[in-house]
């Protein structure tokens, strides 16, 4: 409400600099953690197929939202289809945060729910870099739509709960045993849209420019953060 990002031009630069970060901590953090140290490749790489198409199927309810597709035609009532899109993304990215508590035999994997001593968890820095523009994409669409205020931003705190909700129940061991299951459907998900963002094509030669400049952001952004970590 502040910067009131009106031009879809700045919030497609932030939302490619957030993919840029998302394919590049899914490479070089999420995807080891999942298959290094396991002869389990065909099964976890199931995991990841299972959330690629996941969010193939949730884009169907929520229009593309998350990598920044804004339809601001005039609708009445609330937006059903787009919430439980938004929200069953949210909630699933969340899951690998709090289930490190239980291993269950996994030694080698990474407490996500605690991060690490040298910074911010990968994983979370790219949760909330994600969130930010999508978000903003969400309040615009709901204000527009016709939605009164409260409602608007009622429906957007439903959507910032999601994450910490899906944090929360995979805390329970029941379910945080299944961790890497759970970091593996994550993993699909951020390969679909962050491929989406970066591949989606952008007219004009100075857009393109400023664009590969937000990439290039990005990518620092998650190289710094694992050079730090290995050190």
């Amino acid at each position: 409400m502040l910067f009131k990002p009106s031009d879809p031009t700045k919030l497609k630069l932030l939302i490619a600099f957030s993919g840029a970060y998302l394919l590049s901590i899914t490479a070089l953090h999420l995807l080891p953690e999942v298959f290094i140290g396991d002869d389990r490749g065909a099964y976890f790489g199931s995991f990841v197929l299972a959330g690629f198409f996941t969010q193939v199927m949730l884009e169907f309810f929520s229009g593309g939202i998350e990598h920044g597709h804004a339809h601001t035609h005039r609708s009445s009532g609330l937006p059903v289809g787009l919430m439980v899109g938004l929200c069953l993304h949210a909630f699933l990215e969340g899951m690998p945060l709090g289930s490190g508590h239980s291993h269950h035999g996994h030694d080698h994997s990474h407490d996500h729910s605690h991060g690490d001593s040298h910074g911010i968890e990968p994983l979370l820095l790219g949760i909330v870099l994600h969130k930010y523009p999508v978000a903003m994409v969400f309040l615009a669409m709901l204000l527009n739509s016709g939605l009164s205020r409260p409602k608007a931003f009622g429906l957007l705190a439903l959507f910032a709960a999601m994450a910490p909700l899906g944090t929360l129940l995979s805390s329970v061991e029941v379910v945080g045993q299944y961790n890497r299951e759970s970091l593996a459907i994550v993993i699909g998900i951020f390969l679909h849209v962050s491929t989406t963002i970066l591949f989606e094509s952008s007219e004009g030669h100075r857009f393109n420019a400023y664009k590969m400049m937000a990439i290039a952001a990005g990518l620092a952004l998650s190289a710094a953060g694992m050079l730090l970590n290995a050190h």
